[in-house]
């Protein structure tokens, strides 16, 4: 199994992965080595497919990921922990560490659902239900994407609610709803596509008060810089696009 995390050392800054068109990858016989991705938790799924199509299509590449919450990641860069490549599920994440000229790339967007058991035993229908006295209901942490999505759509709909646990990342949230310690929890549907058969996706139509644009972009100081750039071209390719679409994910 290929490693997914990576950790420590110098102060980085972002420029914009200028490098190939959405529609390819441009072709570089030096593409080798380890390229490090810190990546948004909601991107596990598909970035773990398109990283192995990555190291299929350059021989003597690796590419070492590291999930978590985005708020989590923009911390650890910006205390110099070493990656190659940055994947937000929010913009602001991303633009926390930028200190270079250029505009991220926006590669796709992702809306909230709830997730609930599969059958949805407690009958959710709604945002309204949600508040319900005795439902248990995770949310992700308002400074992750996921947490400000949830907090905009209950606004939109004006429903209040406390919910039993805050979570770190999506992830955390979704666990909860399949071990059975809540509920109900808002995380995206990419995520409950992920988890079938084990829950269900709730639609509602607040969610589209509160859909997260998901930027890429290179860091200024990647150790490996066209591994880097080739690996965000891989990400804006249409195969990978064919990978994220298949998820759930949306066209920017």
């Amino acid at each position: 199994m290929r490693p997914r995390t990576a950790v420590l050392a110098g102060a980085v800054a972002l420029v914009l992965a200028g490098c190939g068109t959405p529609g390819g990858e441009a072709a570089d016989g030096d593409v080798t080595g380890t390229v490090t991705v810190f990546a948004a938790a909601s991107l596990t799924a598909t970035f773990d497919r398109i990283g192995r199509d990555f190291e299929a299509a350059h021989p003597g590449s690796t590419v070492v990921f590291n999930f978590a919450g985005s708020s989590a990641l923009a911390t650890q860069i910006t205390a110099g922990a070493p990656a190659d490549v940055f994947a937000s599920a929010a913009p602001q994440h991303l633009e926390a560490v930028t200190t270079a000229d250029g505009t991220p790339a926006v590669f796709v967007r992702n809306q909230l659902v709830i997730a609930v058991a599969a059958g949805n035993p407690e009958g959710v229908r709604s945002l309204n239900d949600l508040a319900r006295p005795g439902l248990k209901v995770a949310l992700c942490a308002e400074q992750v994407p996921c947490g400000a999505a949830a907090r905009g759509a209950l606004d939109a709909a004006g429903v209040a609610l406390t919910p039993v646990t805050l979570e770190a990342d999506v992830r955390g949230a979704l666990a909860k709803v399949r071990l059975g310690e809540v509920d109900a929890a808002l995380v995206y549907r990419t995520d409950t596509r992920a988890a079938t058969p084990d829950v269900a996706a709730v639609e509602f139509p607040e969610s589209a008060q509160a859909i997260n644009d998901y930027p890429i972009a290179v860091l200024a100081d990647a150790p490996n810089p066209t591994a880097a750039h080739a690996f965000v071209a891989h990400v804006r390719s249409t195969q990978s696009r064919a990978v994220l679409t298949e998820a759930g994910f949306q066209a920017p």
